[in-house]
C-alpha cells in the first residue's frame, strides 16, 4: 500500500511533454484548469488555505514551483530551505493538487505561456498587471485572479522566528 502511496505522488511530480499532454486530456474532458507558482519553501496554513481557494477555482491544479537555483537568485543564498524534491513532494501530497512541475526561470512566464491554464491565481499582494503570464491568458480568453492571503503566515516570517528563538537560546 505504502508503495502504491508513493507511486500516486511521484506521479503528480511532472514534465512539460506530460503535463501539456494531460492539459490536453483534462479539457477536452471540458475540464477547468487552474495554474498557481511559488517557492513554498516551509509550507504552512497561508500556503493551505490559498492553494485551497485556487483549487475551488476549477476542476485542476497546476502548481508552478521554483527550482532551487531559481529560489536562491530570487530570495538569496539561504533558500530554500527545503530542497526542490521535498518541496515539490509536500505539494503532491496535498489531495487538492492534480500536477507539481519545477521552473527554472525567476518567473513562470515561458512556463504558462507553454500550458495555457484556464485561470491564472496569484496572491492579492499581486495586481493583475504585475502577475507574470497574464497577458498571456487573458488574450487566450482565460481569467486571471488574485487570492487574499492569511495574515501573518509566511516562510520568511518563520524563518525569522526560528532565528529569534535560537539567538534567545544561545544568549542563555
Amino acid at each position: 500500500m505504502r508503495h502504491d502511496l508513493e507511486k500516486t505522488l511521484l506521479a503528480k511530480i511532472t514534465t512539460l511533454p506530460q503535463l501539456t499532454n494531460s492539459i490536453k486530456t483534462w479539457k477536452s474532458e471540458g475540464k477547468r484548469v487552474v495554474f498557481t507558482n511559488g517557492v513554498f519553501d516551509l509550507l504552512h496554513l497561508g500556503h493551505i488555505t490559498y492553494l485551497a481557494k485556487a483549487a475551488e477555482l476549477g476542476d485542476k491544479l497546476i502548481i508552478g514551483l521554483n527550482t532551487d537555483a531559481s529560489v536562491k537568485r530570487l530570495k538569496g543564498e539561504t533558500r530554500p530551505v527545503n530542497d526542490q524534491n521535498n518541496r515539490a513532494a509536500l505539494l503532491a501530497a496535498l489531495f487538492f493538487v492534480d500536477a507539481v512541475i519545477l521552473f527554472e526561470e525567476d518567473t513562470p512566464r515561458e512556463l504558462i505561456t507553454k500550458l495555457m491554464p484556464d485561470v491564472l491565481i496569484k496572491g492579492a499582494d499581486y495586481t493583475v498587471e504585475n502577475i507574470a503570464g497574464a497577458k498571456e491568458v487573458l488574450a487566450n480568453g482565460g481569467e486571471v485572479k488574485t487570492i487574499s492571503l492569511v495574515d501573518g503566515y509566511s516562510s520568511t516570517a518563520i524563518i525569522n522566528k526560528i532565528k529569534a528563538q535560537s539567538e534567545v537560546k544561545a544568549e542563555k
